[in-house]
Parts: structure tokens; sequence; C-alpha cells
């Protein structure tokens, strides 16, 4: 009998005044378990709701469970992969190519008498070039929420279609205010561009594939380079006197062409695997198998509070986001002075052009022997980028003290150090690869490229007029810039082997299977016990 039914001979040991009644031992243990029993019941149903809003949440969840039974061959997951990459990479590619062209614009209207047309005096052209950083910063956040919580291609698209928009009304800023604040509005619709590309190869491929995938999608930049100067070659040989002005076509071509493919990204770039028109039914379900083995899940609607907090003190970040800044300042140089300062070495306009594209080409040929090299040889993602961090240190340190008259000398040092972007690229790898849970990767990378903004920005106040033509201070930022960014990637380097070992020691050998299942329910890689880094 349950001894709640029959509580009567209770009410003998009442008294008067009832608020003296306490309650016999009994009744209490009772009472004890009855608000235990309501306790766990709440909890568990807590817990089941939001396991479940996190599955509903999360997206491909549906399409992993119901791919965990199917088998898929060697053959099919190669046809798979050569399908995303025909469709996928090329949209990557150009994307990014058109946004650092944009971007870089000034670099190449500045050959064609762009400050003289504004009126620009001392450092009002670095400011210029340095503010497309301030508005990159302020829009990065939004726009990493944007892509988190809607279809990221259409973010893509309406950001590639507003900062298109910006580089067309640079042909009517006549004055250093107005051109300042279009800048600063294109640095905010240009960055959803490459934080999102680098959550998004996430998306599609592989923790063995992403290296060189990032790696030849980042390269459209010195392709873009190389495209820019010849643009800039062939303008040079037009009448002089035409209308528009040279500077102004720059413009009139880049901007044309950004808003043309803003329209392409809108209706053929799919969010996810899981809703790829180009996929059918199985090759929707294998291709979210597929990187459900990256142990990190694809993309989560969710904003997880805890894991935003995560990624603050999380030492991955730390060290990451101290490379990208200590490297972005000689990037800011490299970027908006590279024209400026081979021309200073003693070089014709036209001739200008063409040199530059040579740094361009081995900022191409730096990125796909490093992304080759990641693909082919295990856990060389980290000793890849240090020996190329190297490389750039060696050549900053040839152009700070090697003489003006080895003016060769020089200039293949210059060249030389575009090989950076390698190292940048595998800071990106490490947070699309190397972190769990879709918020706290977000946020990582959102901090990764708030230090990519800030040294951007600093960048070009250490290319001084009056140091004209060696620039002591761009070359020196060059070297102690790679000098932090080869050390940070060597102690992160070393502080990911030794986790994987002490978690192989403490928990025994990963299992592939649950860590997989982990990643999928948006698990951090501190949660997920099975978790290994890729090194």
């Amino acid at each position: 009998m349950n001894p709640r039914m029959d509580l009567s001979h209770v009410e003998s040991r009442r008294t008067e005044d009832s608020s003296t009644y306490e309650k016999p031992a009994h009744e209490q243990d009772l009472a004890k378990l009855d608000t235990i029993q309501e306790v766990l019941i709440s909890d568990l149903g807590l817990a089941t709701y939001l396991l479940t809003t996190s599955q509903d949440q999360a997206v491909g969840y549906k399409q992993y469970r119901e791919a965990l039974d199917i088998e898929v061959s060697n053959r099919e997951n190669r046809k798979l992969r050569l399908k995303i990459d025909l469709i996928i990479l090329p949209i990557f590619f150009i994307t990014q190519g058109l946004q650092f062209l944009d971007k870089t614009a000034l670099n190449y209207a500045n050959l064609f008498g762009y400050q003289k047309a504004l009126g620009l005096k001392g450092l009002q052209f670095n400011y210029l070039s340095a503010m497309v950083y301030v508005g990159y910063f302020l829009g990065q956040y939004p726009c990493g929420w944007l892509i988190g919580r809607f279809p990221a291609q259409r973010v893509l698209a309406v950001s590639c279609l507003l900062w298109g928009i910006m580089v067309l009304i640079m042909t009517q800023c006549r004055s250093f205010g107005s051109a300042l604040a279009v800048r600063f509005f294109m640095g905010i619709f240009e960055a959803a561009v490459t934080p999102g590309l680098t959550l998004m190869t996430g998306f599609w491929y592989t923790r063995n594939e992403i290296p060189l995938r990032q790696c030849i999608w980042y390269s459209s930049l010195g392709v873009a380079g190389i495209i820019g100067s010849y643009i800039s070659m062939g303008i040079s040989k037009l009448n002089p006197n035409m209308k528009p002005e040279w500077w102004e076509l720059i413009f009139f071509i880049l901007g044309g062409a950004t808003c043309l493919w803003a329209f392409f990204i809108y209706f053929a770039l799919p969010d996810a695997p899981s809703n790829a028109g180009f996929l059918n039914d199985r090759e929707k379900l294998v291709a979210v198998k597929r990187v459900s083995a990256n142990e990190t899940g694809i993309k989560n609607k969710a904003f997880n509070r805890r894991q935003a907090m995560l990624s603050l003190y999380d030492l991955k970040t730390i060290l990451v986001f101290i490379a990208v800044f200590a490297a972005a300042i000689p990037n800011g140089v490299v970027n908006s002075f590279s024209t400026i300062i081979i021309k200073d070495m003693g070089f014709s306009t036209t001739r200008t052009t063409e040199l530059k594209s040579v740094g361009d080409a081995v900022q191409v040929i730096a990125l796909i022997i490093g992304g080759a090299i990641t693909l082919n040889v295990p856990n060389s993602r980290l000793l890849t980028a240090t020996t190329a961090n190297l490389l750039c240190t060696i050549a900053a340190a040839c152009m700070a003290y090697l003489p003006r008259s080895n003016t060769w000398g020089r200039l293949v040092s210059f060249w030389l150090v575009n090989a950076q972007s390698v190292g940048f690229t595998i800071s990106l790898v490490t947070i699309s690869s190397n972190m769990g849970g879709y918020t706290h990767r977000a946020m990582a990378s959102g901090l990764v490229f708030t230090a990519y903004c800030w040294g951007n920005f600093a960048g070009p106040f250490v290319v001084k007029p009056s140091q004209a033509p060696r620039y002591e201070g761009a070359t020196i930022g060059l070297l102690v810039g790679y000098a932090i960014k080869l050390a940070c990637h060597f102690l992160l380097l070393v502080y990911m082997y030794m986790s994987n070992r002490r978690r192989d020691k403490t928990y025994g050998p990963a299992d592939k299977s649950a860590s997989n299942e982990a990643g999928m329910q948006d698990q951090t890689e501190f949660e997920n016990k099975n978790f290994r880094y890729v090194l």
C-alpha cells in the first residue's frame, strides 16, 4: 500500500496553532522524494528539450542520422568530391578574388594620379587604405551571425552586391571625406566574405580535404593581383586625356563585375550539402556523412552563449589571434603599397605592374604547394606554415638590410614575402577543422578577423613617405611581424600535440563514431573527449 494513502492518524498530532505543526519523519522523507522526483523529471525534460532543440537547429543532423547505415565506396566518394569541387570551389575562388581586387583597387588607382585627383595630403591616403578594415571589424560580427542564422549564400550575395555598389560610388568621390566614408561602408559589406567562406569550407569538405581547398580558393588573391596588374597595364596604354579618367576606370570595371557576380551567387550557391540543389537525395546523405567525420558538425542556427565565452580563453584562439595580428601589419603594407615600393626601386609605371604580378604568382604557387603538402603528408599543417613563416622572415630581413644598390635582391625578397598567405590560410584551417561547436567556431573566426582588421589598419602607417625609397619602417615592420607569427605557430603546434598525447593517456584511443555524433550534436572539442587535433 502506498503509505501516503492513509495519513489520518497524523491529524491527532496537530495543535490548534497549525503554524507549530511538524510533519512526522516518514512524511518528510516522502516529501523529499517527491521533490527529488520532480526535479529529476524537470531536468530530464529540460535536457531532452535542449537536445531536441539543438538537433533541430543543427543543419544536416537529420541527414546524418539517415546516412549512418549507408555504405559509401571510394569511387562514389571521389565522384561526389569532384562534383563539389567543380561547383562550389570556383564560386568560392571568384568571390574571394573579387573581394580582394575591390579592396585593393586603391593600390592600382594610386598609379594613375588618384591622390592628385582628390587632393590628398600627408597621411590621408594611408587612412583611406586603412579605413576599409574599420568597417570590416564592425561588420564581421553581424555578418557572422547572419551567416549562421540565415542561408549563407543569400548573405554573401547581398553583401557582394552592396560592396560592388560602394566600389562604383568611389568614382564619384572627389574629396577625402566622401572617399573615407565609402571605404568604411565597403569594409562593412565585405566582412561576410573571407570569414564566411572559411566556415562554409567546413560545410563541404573533410578535415583532410580542407587545407588544399582553402589554399586553392585563397590563392585567388594572387590570381586577382595578376589580373589587376594587367588591367592596370592595359589602362596605362589608353589615351591619358580620355574620360572617364584612368583611376575611375579601375573602379568602374571592378565594381561592375562584382555587382553582376552577386546575382550568380544568390541563385547558384547552396547553403550546405543538406539542401544543395545540384545533389540528388543520396548524394546529399553521402555529402553530410562525409563531413560528419570532421567531428565538428556543419552549422547550428542557435547562438550558444557558453561556446561564445569559451572562444575568449581558448589558447588556440589566442595564439592564432596574435599570429594573424602580427602578420596583418606587413600584409597591410604589401596590399596597399606594393606598387609604390616597387616603383620607388626605379621602375616605370608599366614595368611596376608587370613586376608586381610576379609577387602575386609567388603567392599562388606557395599556396598550392602548401595545400598539396598538407593533403598528402599527415599532420603537416603547422610544420608547413612554420616553414613558410621562416621563409617570409628571412625575406623581410633581406629587404631591411640589403643595400639599396642591390635592387633585384630586394625585389626578389619582396616577392617572397607573399608566401605569408600559407601561414594565414593554415590559421583559418585551424578554426574550421580543429574547433567544435558552431558558435565557438564562428566567434573564434570573428576574433581572428578582428586581429586581421586592426593589423591591416596599422600596416599602412608604417609606410612613411619621408622614408622613401628604402621605407625602413615598413621593412622592419615586415620582419618583426613575420617573426612573431613564426613563434605563435610553433607554440600552437606544441600545444595541440601535447593535448592529443594527454587525451590518449587519459581517455585511451579515440572512438571515431562517438566523436562524429558529438560533433553533429554541436559539442565543442573540450566536451568531446574523443576529439583529436589535426596538426
